[in-house]
């Protein structure tokens, strides 16, 4: 079986890139502010959900230094509707600790980051990779499930998690560090997704320990596999239904915890 390589991927992210609000077009350097308050906003919340959010705000705050005068009540009006608004304190506490520790420039190294209100390790390794191409792992549940299949990694979460941040730290590439984070987060999000993944347009095909083990069409067969397309048979049958319970029942039984279900 091939080693993954990160010229593949990139390759692929050069030509399927999504095109998002916060990220910069190809040759011109990332925003920071733009890159973290998409990063603060994407926690829990679905890129469609976010698109029009971060919209209004960097209509109403262009840079860190206009969201640390704005007042928390402003903030929170404006964040109104995207829920989760501990996140929105943390933001407006961020962005006047940016201010006043920083002098309204985000610190480049991600333990530095860390140090901020809201910020957390991968929060922290996005920033540092995208915005300053920084070398370091952001590995969140996309990353997790592609490196996880990409390897064979049947090991429960999250007792999976040093091993699979490990593994995935020894895919970074030395150039284009920030362009691999992303890479990865494009894949897992429209390639590697956890229902129905795509696996015939993966770059990583070749070398992917999922794919060869359980044969085209029939990933059922994968304990990754068997989880995400229970959660489908969960989320679509009747609550009352005693099928529903059953099939359910029966594929936790017979799969390693590896993911839990959707919600």
């Amino acid at each position: 079986m091939e080693k993954p390589d990160s010229t593949a991927l990139l390759a692929w992210y050069d030509r399927h890139r999504r095109n998002l609000p916060w990220r910069a077009p190809p040759g011109i350097h990332p925003d920071p502010y733009r890159i973290w308050l998409s990063e603060i906003m994407l926690q829990q919340t679905t890129v469609a959900t976010v698109g029009p959010y971060f919209d209004r705000f960097v209509a109403r705050w262009p840079d860190i230094s206009a969201l640390a005068a704005a007042s928390l009540d402003e903030v929170l009006r404006l964040w109104q509707g995207l829920g989760y608004y501990a996140r929105a304190r943390n933001l407006h506490a961020c962005a006047r600790a940016v201010v006043e520790r920083h002098g309204g420039v985000f610190p480049e190294q991600a333990e530095a980051l860390r140090a901020l209100p809201g910020i957390g390790d991968y929060t922290a390794a996005a920033i540092a990779a995208i915005a300053f191409n920084r070398r370091g792992a952001a590995v969140d549940g996309n990353v997790e499930r592609v490196v996880a299949r990409l390897y064979g990694v049947r090991e429960p979460l999250p007792a999976a998690k040093p091993r699979l941040r490990a593994l995935a730290s020894a895919l970074i590439p030395d150039q284009r560090t920030g362009d691999f984070a992303q890479a990865l987060m494009d894949l897992g999000a429209t390639i590697c997704m956890p229902r129905r993944p795509r696996c015939v347009l993966c770059p990583w095909r070749a070398c992917c320990a999922a794919d060869k083990a359980w044969p085209a069409r029939r990933h059922d067969r994968d304990p990754v596999y068997v989880l995400a397309r229970c959660s489908v048979v969960n989320r679509r049958s009747d609550p009352g239904s005693p099928r529903r319970g059953r099939v359910v029942a029966a594929a936790w039984h017979r799969a390693p915890r590896l993911y839990p279900f959707p919600p």
